[in-house]
């Protein structure tokens, strides 16, 4: 969707000490299912240090699945408004508010029409949604006090905005409707890769914050799987258990209240450990992992962005060894490199790339693997000729602009992704076929 497929909000070096306001988790068996077009909670009896829940349950529904394909991004289909309107929105568990296209514009031709819709409301600058729930925003909502409404405003790395009023709408997955849902009604933005913009209405913000569209219907777990072998996945909010899937290992969230400067309270931070290629262990010393004091280092997981990103210190070493493994079978391209942060290329000819004979990368995280593979490793740049390029789906992370760890997307095929906010923890299943866990879904519900 942006520059470099980067979704990450934009850090401003600014302390605020407004207290956070204070929900009990509310637990509930429903579940729902949405196939995709193909980020330990602090407890503290202190209500002014612990992560805002929202205390709203689903009305009952049945599951639902809709054929769907995935590119760059993971879109979601649904509904907004009375009468519906469908609508595609990204898939992000790196950014907390939900937003549409509310106005035709040069990058955004696919838009919510909110005057159509009796369900639709403008909130205004006293809400209690938007003087204390806008809290958590990386950007806090302002008053437009001439029209006396919720002014809200994201922006990401890349350099891509939007802004406008925060609302509350009705929406729809299938039968079920969830009304009184604040997300940001956006009347302009600027971006960087206006084509990719073009292709969905908005974005799903499905962080930990207080306005999550996850935390906004009352859920605590969802789960998510990514097929590498075509453009197919599933979402599933609420608990599923499948019994056909490998088990689980749990790697526990790192969750740090304090507001600094590069440090993101919100997302789905894990405790990076080590990297393995092939049998070899990466000399990297523990330090390189650990955030420092201003927040720099953290190690997310974003569905919002497609490749992974590396802080420099530990991506050099990455390189290297992976350029050292595979030099009987990639050709590396030094004058070459892709969207800014990506510089480990190979020239490839007409022969194909035996995917087979390239080492496994191993993410380490406290309990759990994350293993990325064969088509996984390499980006077929696009273009034309006999020299092709393909590019190493490691970024580095300060090329990118950004001061921490980001595991994306594509790293993420074929693994069974589960999020569980409750008991603070996020599991993974590698080599799952994630097609086929879909067809089960819809086969057992």
């Amino acid at each position: 969707m942006f520059s470099l497929s980067i979704h990450l909000q934009i850090t401003f070096c600014i302390l605020i000490t407004i207290p956070l306001a204070f929900s009990r988790i509310i637990h509930t068996n429903q579940t729902l299912f949405f196939p995709l077009t193909a980020q330990n909670i602090h407890k503290d009896h202190n209500a002014s240090s612990t992560i805002f829940l929202q205390q709203r349950r689903l009305s009952s529904s049945p599951p639902i699945k809709i054929p769907f394909t995935h590119d760059v991004t993971l879109t979601v289909s649904l509904t907004a408004g009375s009468p519906p309107q469908t609508i595609k929105m990204v898939l992000d568990t790196g950014s907390e508010l939900s937003w549409l296209h509310c106005r035709i514009t040069s990058t955004s031709t696919s838009i919510f029409d909110h005057a159509k819709s009796s369900s639709y409301t403008a909130l205004p600058c006293s809400s209690p949604v938007c003087t204390t729930q806008t809290q958590d925003l990386t950007v806090p909502a302002t008053c437009d006090k001439k029209a006396n409404l919720c002014h809200v405003a994201v922006s990401y790395a890349d350099g891509s905005s939007l802004d406008g009023n925060l609302a509350q709408e009705t929406f729809g997955f299938g039968s079920t409707r969830r009304p009184a849902t604040a997300f940001g009604c956006m009347d302009s933005s600027s971006s960087t890769t206006p084509e990719e913009d073009a292709k969905t209405t908005g974005l799903m913000g499905m962080n930990r914050g207080r306005l999550s569209f996850i935390n906004q219907m009352g859920l605590t777990k969802f789960s998510y799987c990514i097929s590498g072998s075509d453009s197919t996945g599933v979402l599933v909010l609420g608990d599923a258990r499948l019994p056909s899937l490998p088990p689980l290992k749990y790697t526990p969230l790192v969750t740090k209240l304090d507001r600094l400067p590069y440090w993101d309270r919100f997302a789905y931070t894990v405790q990076f450990q080590g990297i393995r290629v092939g049998s070899v262990m990466l000399p990297i010393p523990a330090s390189a992992f650990v955030p420092d004091h201003s927040g720099a280092g953290q190690t997310i997981l974003d569905s919002g962005t497609q490749f992974t990103f590396l802080l420099a210190p530990v991506y050099n070493v990455l390189k290297t060894e992976f350029t050292k493994q595979t030099k009987s079978v990639l050709i590396v391209d030094p004058g070459f490199v892709f969207q800014t942060a990506m510089d480990l290329c190979f020239r490839v000819g007409s022969t194909k790339i035996d995917f087979s004979k390239l080492p496994t990368v191993g993410l380490m995280f406290a309990g759990a693997e994350l293993t990325v593979s064969g088509q996984k490793l390499l980006y077929h740049v696009p273009g034309r000729g006999a020299d092709q390029k393909y590019c190493f789906t490691f970024g580095n992370s300060e090329l990118a602009g950004v001061e921490m760890f980001i595991v994306g997307n594509l790293h993420q095929q074929n693994v069974w992704m589960e999020y569980d906010i409750a008991q603070a923890k996020v599991g993974f299943a590698n080599d799952v076929k994630c097609n086929q866990a879909s067809q089960l879904l819809g086969s057992i519900l």
